[in-house]
């Protein structure tokens, strides 16, 4: 009991403020798949890959949250490799969401089976 009234208005903020969630369920969805393919994998191996998969992790939710098809931006951005020699492209702004303009953001949303990238 001491320990809610001491926490209660962090506990009770969401009854004043309609958009922060009751929960962290989002939250903790959102971890549910590296969580188990990480269980799955048994693991990275090694630290490299271990780095690689928090990267990758990352770049695929920041993609999930700007609404963007993952394999379509993968295959646009490996093609950008392809294309420069087997290295990443020397600027990426065209595979930032936030600095991309509102014709290429549309072309990432549609999956790249659609525009024939994969076919």
């Amino acid at each position: 009991m001491q320990s809610m009234v001491v926490h209660w208005a962090g506990l009770t903020v969401f009854v004043a403020r309609s958009e922060i969630p009751m929960d962290n369920n989002v939250a903790e969805r959102d971890m549910r798949t590296p969580v188990v393919g990480r269980k799955n994998f048994y693991g990275s191996g090694s630290q490299w890959s271990g780095k690689l998969a928090a990267t990758m992790y990352s770049v695929l939710q920041t993609l999930k949250l700007w609404g963007i098809n993952s394999r379509t931006w993968l295959a646009a951005y490996l093609q950008a490799c392809g294309d420069n020699g087997g290295e990443p492209p020397g600027d990426i702004s065209a595979f930032l969401p936030w600095q991309m303009d509102a014709k290429r953001l549309s072309q990432m949303r549609v999956p790249s089976f659609a525009r024939g990238i994969d076919s």
